[in-house]
């Protein structure tokens, strides 16, 4: 990216905010990449992120997914194996997998499991935590319906939570998809996070900013 380039992507946005689907069109307009750049939307929320009870924390299926392909691994036991593998997970197992990945082999995006092998997951717990790849019930990634997790991670399902800083920072789809995919996929996360409000962000102000970019561009500010 040179800073020319930049500048000139930058001097197309001319508002302090717009509104969502003006937001979308310029969105289509500012990437410097000459590869299919991400559109990411970057939220701050009002929270007191040392409070248990104001932290943001949920899964959206975007209409049109996210335009990246996801390697999932599914933790299962034997007599599940098969199911795992025909809703699309890349690596499947139990202890065969977690050996793997004591190896170093961590070669997924994603992982998933089923509640009975949690226990067996501890062994690795620190290295996929590391990673933020442990499977968690709050993401929907621990699960006794473990076909559909897989099939709804590959169709484009996210999960969306605050940084201590307390900004969601999630990717909503490519460059490429146009400004009406962009929107459709930028408003169902909007609407899953402002219903996510927690019990503990009482009255007042929720979401303080939003603010749209490309992977390399500068960012839009969208009108609330």
């Amino acid at each position: 990216m040179t800073g020319k380039a930049y500048r000139a992507k930058r001097a197309l946005v001319e508002k302090p905010a717009y509104p969502t689907a003006e937001a979308m069109d310029l969105l289509t307009k500012v990437s410097v990449t000459k590869f299919d750049a991400t559109a990411e939307a970057h939220i701050r929320i009002q929270a007191d992120t040392t409070q248990a009870d104001q932290l943001v924390r949920t899964i959206v299926n975007l209409p049109h997914g996210t335009g990246k392909k996801i390697r999932i691994a599914a933790f299962v036991p034997d007599d599940r194996v098969k199911e795992a593998k025909s809703a699309g997970a890349d690596l499947v197992g139990n202890d065969d997998l977690i050996a793997d990945i004591e190896k170093g082999n961590i070669d997924f995006d994603v992982a998933v499991a089923v509640p009975l092998l949690m226990k067996s997951l501890g062994k690795i717990a620190k290295t996929l935590g590391q990673k933020g790849l442990m499977p968690n019930p709050k993401a929907g990634t621990v699960t006794e319906h473990i076909a559909k997790a897989i099939e709804d991670l590959k169709k484009g399902r996210i999960e969306c939570k605050m940084d201590k800083a307390g900004i969601i920072h999630v990717p909503f789809g490519k460059i490429s998809f146009g400004k009406e995919k962009l929107q459709e996929n930028f408003e169902t996360l909007m609407n899953a996070i402002t219903e996510a409000r927690p019990s503990g962000i009482k009255g007042g102000t929720y979401i303080i900013s939003v603010t749209v970019c490309p992977t390399m561009g500068p960012g839009i500010k969208v009108e609330l």
